[in-house]
């Protein structure tokens, strides 16, 4: 019981962070939120204009048949560069959704920035 009362912990601690950070962050058309989660096995992330509640671009590593590692989400950030970059997305306002800031999470904003995409 007690590894079950540690993920419980751990996901409540999580949505803390990302209430938090939430109500300092907003995305527009001009500067989308890009969200971000991650499951033990895929990795997602997408630019939302907050304003109108819409989904600007998204990408998954399950349709790009990628599972979750820090070499893997290279490719899915440069995928959702393209896209961001075709749709004249320079920069975005980057939301970890309460995830800490290392691993594939710091992993994946390093490759956006490579590709282009200020964060």
């Amino acid at each position: 019981m007690s590894r079950a009362k540690d993920l419980v912990k751990r996901n409540a601690l999580r949505l803390r962070r990302k209430k938090r950070v939430r109500g300092k962050i907003s995305g527009s058309v001009e500067l989308p939120r890009l969200s971000i989660f991650k499951s033990n096995k895929y990795f997602y992330a997408q630019a939302i204009d907050d304003v109108a509640g819409t989904t600007l671009a998204s990408v998954d590593s399950r349709a790009l048949k990628l599972t979750v590692s820090k070499e893997n989400v290279i490719k899915v950030a440069a995928t959702l560069a393209e896209t961001l970059k075709s749709k004249n997305i320079e920069s975005v306002v980057f939301d970890r959704n309460g995830y800490l800031y290392h691993g594939v999470v710091a992993s994946f904003a390093d490759a956006l920035r490579d590709n282009g995409i200020k964060l």
